[in-house]
């Protein structure tokens, strides 16, 4: 007898099955790797980390190490497999790659509770499910998906543009503004970094020989007769709008018309211009608008530090041009990561609009956690926003679709401190850690499941 069917045997998929088989159901975990191979994985272990082996900031003060903090209070199986295979990487948890995907696939295959079937999923169970699929989803269980939430749900390419700290931002050279006067101009919907000619043509020759990030063969799948591998008009990287010649950018997405730059005699008008947007309700965080990239990471630091007023930026996500299938969570999901029509779905892990690894494991264990509750009468869970989890799950299921795109853990997702004065970086760092730890444990004081643990937040 089968309780739960989990699709998908990575982060997201191995950490659900775990906790669901933890409070006692029978479990069926399918990954379809590796007679049904996906392009980008190289083994047939669970868990298998195809990008880099670091897993981020083990600093109780940083936002992946919020995020594992209350990992390790809700008892996180991959983050105790990830520990146990830890390398030296200073304040960050980086794993032994190989070891850690082992480790996850022999703690599975010995669960009683979880039989593992090395099978594709090609259409979503009429039982209950959850699907943890991600990125590298299958055609056919794409389609599945596409026909139960509506094909204009389910996006399966990504041009998602770098977003940095709006404390970073020197405002002393960036103006705010909305173009032809448009709004109220003393606030400004866009924040503007102006450019001289000299600095334009400075930034598009160092663009133009910035490193790139090799496209891989599983990013030229074909979806309707287009290669992935072409890019589509609408969302080119700046590095190829920039080959088409040094102006194309400038009369592109750094086109100044319509705007004026007030600190300059008469507002004279920028050779050209990178417009930020406001990327979440607090206000906290700016995404380069139209500034989708290839780049690699430290290139991308590099260059886009040469745009005016952005000199000193903190980025919080960098630009990225990759597949990746994930659904219209806004659309389709509650905070509890269950289907809006149909309770015992859930969805987990990247295919929701989480970014990186901690983002899987964590919205892995919800679903895990919250599918069980389901099947005992219990009632599933909704964390409060004040905690990294609860944030990212507000944020998948409630963010703007029209500039719905993924997002990884970050303190941006946080509603602000009740606090009059201001206050440094660091300390509201920590101050958020710990009312997302505090917020926590009140939440699950009252459930007899969880047995209190001193958590260390350093």
């Amino acid at each position: 007898m089968t309780d739960l069917i989990v699709i998908g045997g990575g982060l997201a998929g191995s950490e659900a099955a775990w906790q669901a088989a933890q409070k006692g159901l029978k479990v069926c975990l399918y990954e379809m790797r590796p007679s049904t191979p996906t392009g980008a994985h190289q083994t047939a272990d669970l868990a298998e980390l195809v990008c880099s082996n670091s897993l981020g900031s083990n600093l109780a003060d940083r936002a992946s190490g919020v995020l594992k903090n209350e990992l390790r209070r809700l008892d996180s199986m991959l983050l105790v497999c990830a520990e146990e295979t830890a390398l030296p990487a200073g304040a960050a948890l980086a794993v032994d790659r190989e070891g850690f995907a082992r480790r996850v696939t022999e703690r599975i295959q010995d669960n009683p509770n979880i039989e593992l079937i090395r099978a594709e999923v090609k259409e979503i169970p009429n039982t209950p499910t959850i699907i943890a699929s991600g990125p590298l989803t299958s055609p056919a269980l794409s389609q599945s998906i596409a026909r139960l939430s509506g094909e204009e749900h389910l996006f399966f390419f990504d041009a998602i543009a770098p977003v940095v700290s709006a404390d970073s931002i020197n405002m002393d050279i960036a103006f705010r503004a909305s173009r032809y006067g448009a709004g109220d101009q003393s606030e400004g919907d866009y924040i503007n970094c102006p450019f001289t000619k000299d600095e334009y043509y400075n930034f598009v020759y160092a663009l133009q020989k910035a490193e790139r990030i090799e496209l891989h063969s599983f990013e030229e799948a074909i979806r309707d007769g287009v290669k992935a591998g072409y890019f589509f008009e609408g969302c080119l990287p700046i590095e190829i709008i920039a080959e088409r010649g040094v102006d194309s950018l400038a009369f592109g997405p750094m086109r100044p018309v319509g705007l004026r730059d007030p600190r300059t005699p008469a507002g004279k008008r920028p050779h050209a211009v990178v417009q930020l947007r406001q990327d979440n309700l607090a206000g906290s965080l700016y995404n380069l608008v139209g500034f989708q990239t290839n780049l690699k990471f430290l290139e991308q630091k590099r260059v886009l530090g040469m745009i005016p007023g952005l000199e000193n930026a903190e980025f919080e996500r960098y630009g990225q041009m990759h597949r990746n299938t994930f659904i219209a969570s806004p659309k389709l999901l509650h905070p509890t990561l269950q289907y809006i029509h149909r309770d015992d779905l859930f969805f987990a892990g990247q295919i929701t609009g989480v970014e990186g690894y901690m983002g899987n494991i964590a919205t892995g264990l919800l679903a895990g956690i919250n599918a069980a509750r389901l099947l005992q009468n219990q009632g599933p869970i909704t964390l409060p926003e004040t905690t990294m989890l609860g944030a990212l799950c507000h944020y998948v299921t409630h963010a703007d679709l029209k500039d719905f795109q993924p997002m990884k853990a970050n303190f941006g997702l946080l509603p602000a401190l009740n606090r009059s004065n201001r206050i440094g970086k660091r300390e509201r760092s920590q101050l958020h850690a710990q009312r997302a730890l505090n917020d926590l444990e009140n939440h699950l004081a009252s459930s007899r499941e969880y047995k209190r643990s001193k958590i260390e937040t350093g």
